[in-house]
This record gives C-alpha cells, sequence and structure tokens, in this order.
C-alpha cells in the first residue's frame, strides 16, 4: 500500500498540536491480504482514522472491535500506554484510501487512562460549494464530538464541481493544509496530492479554489510550547521515556494490554539510536 508520510517532515515537525499525518492510497486491495498492520503500542498521542474509501478493522487492549467505514472517525488515546492492530474485513471493499493523523497530548492528559471512540457521524456544512466535515474542534458553528484535549481544529473540505471560498481561520491558530485528491489552489499556490502546505499563523481568512472535485485536509491549533519528542510509535518529553516504552513493549509490559483476534504476531519496537549507542 502506498504510505505518504506528510507530517514530521525535515521542515516542519508540528502544526498546533498535530504531530504526525500519514496520508495512505488510493490502493486496490482486493487481491491478496489487504491492511494488516499487527498489535503495536503507542504512550502520548490520540489517533485519529479517517477514510475516503474502503474499510478498516480496529482491535484494541481495551477489548474493542470496531469497523470504520468512509465518513466515520476513529479516535484512541493511548494515555499512559495501549496496543492496537488494524486490518482489512473479510470480505472487503476493493478500494483503500484515507489518513491517519497524531495528536500529541498535553503534559495533564499524556499519562492518563487509554480510551478509545467510534463517531459513526460528524457535522458538517456546505459553504461556496464545499462540503466541510468537523472531524476535531470546532469551525464554521459546528463541534466535533471528538474528545481533544488541546485547542486544534481538523477539517475535511470536499467538492464535487468547481468551488471557492474565503475560508475563516482562527488568527491565534497555525495551520496546515493537505490535499488527498484532485487539485486545490491554496492561495495562490496549486497542491497536487500528497503535499502538505503549511500556512503559518496570524490569519483570519484562507483562500481556496478549485476547478473540479478535489478533497483537502485542513489542520491547524494553538503552537505548542515545548515540542515533544517522538520514536517509532510513541510520543513523550524525554529520551529516556522513549527508551523505557520500547523496552517495555518488548518485555509485554502490562500496561499495554494485550488485542485478542488479531491472527498475526505483534511488533517489535526498534530501539532508539541513543539506547543502542548507550548499551
Amino acid at each position: 500500500m502506498r504510505i505518504a508520510r506528510a507530517l514530521p517532515t525535515r521542515q516542519r515537525r508540528l502544526v498546533g498540536a498535530w504531530c504526525f499525518l500519514d496520508h495512505f492510497g488510493p490502493t486496490d486491495v482486493s487481491t491478496g491480504k489487504g491492511m494488516r498492520v499487527g498489535p503495536h503500542p503507542h504512550i502520548g498521542l490520540q489517533t485519529v482514522t479517517w477514510l475516503l474509501e474502503g474499510e478498516i478493522l480496529h482491535r484494541d487492549s481495551l477489548g474493542s472491535l470496531c469497523p470504520i467505514k468512509p465518513g466515520q472517525l476513529n479516535l484512541m488515546t493511548a494515555g499512559r500506554g495501549i496496543c492496537h492492530s488494524e486490518e482489512s474485513p473479510v470480505p472487503r471493499p476493493a478500494g483503500m484510501h484515507g489518513a491517519q493523523f497524531w495528536i500529541a497530548l498535553p503534559e495533564a492528559r499524556r499519562h492518563g487512562e487509554p480510551a478509545f471512540a467510534h463517531h459513526p457521524q460528524l457535522p458538517q456544512v456546505q459553504r461556496d460549494g464545499f462540503r466541510v466535515s468537523v472531524l476535531a474542534g470546532t469551525a464554521l458553528g459546528e463541534r466535533s464530538p471528538a474528545e481533544i484535549h488541546t485547542p486544534l481544529v481538523g477539517l475535511e473540505l470536499r467538492s464535487t464541481d468547481a468551488a471557492g471560498t474565503q475560508f475563516p481561520l482562527d488568527p491565534g491558530f497555525e495551520y496546515a493544509a493537505l490535499v488527498l485528491q484532485g487539485s486545490v489552489k491554496v492561495r495562490d499556490e496549486i497542491l497536487a496530492p500528497g503535499t502538505l502546505l503549511y500556512l503559518g499563523q496570524g490569519c483570519d481568512s484562507l483562500a481556496l479554489r478549485c476547478d473540479a472535485p478535489a478533497v483537502m485536509l485542513l489542520i491547524g491549533g494553538e503552537p505548542m510550547q515545548e515540542a515533544p519528542l517522538m520514536w517509532w510509535n510513541f510520543v513523550a518529553r524525554t529520551k529516556d521515556e522513549l527508551t523505557q516504552a520500547c523496552r517495555d513493549w518488548n518485555a509485554q509490559a502490562e500496561y499495554f494490554g494485550k488485542v485478542t483476534g488479531y491472527d498475526g504476531a505483534r511488533l517489535v519496537a526498534p530501539l532508539p539510536p541513543w539506547a543502542i549507542q548507550g548499551a
């Protein structure tokens, strides 16, 4: 499956508390095994899963067993530790296309209890030819039901024809845009799928234009005062925390729990280079 890492990059590590964004597909998964990601852990973050096409079956150490389809949102809060698996269901749709985001949890929540929520419907607003789905936060008078612990916003803007708008922004947020399908003119730059455009902070509106059907993500949030550290599937504040999480997972520490029902092996955490050098 084709996966494009939009965030983090060398140029941009964070957009508000958004610390990770993968764009996967579009891919034909009608043959082969489809998506199969074995049990793996997280700490210190929330995962947000959003599909344009296909279906994914989520299992986690809380006992959740939940399929997600286009237009639905899965939100998993790792807190002090959780593990989960992701796979194509059987039978499965032929196509797979979507995005997965991570949100860095604030200090007050990152050691808390893990949680999982599935939202089958999200608020939608029509604006100047765009259908806006509110994945996280508040926009255009609508608020997502997803429980987020930092001031931020995550939106999908979708057009079925030519469209153009001056989209309102929060000047206190920094923003970035990522096109998933078609092309969109953002300010004076035409974006094709897969390129993240950082928009900065301090603007109260954003000019958007497309001449054909298109799908775009817009993410934003208050800039974090302290940038978190990341290694593999973990978000923390110190290298020691990241190293310990890797060792704990590989030692099958109880606080991560176990995924039941997945037919396959759990993933092994690679030790970070500083831990190997210091061994």
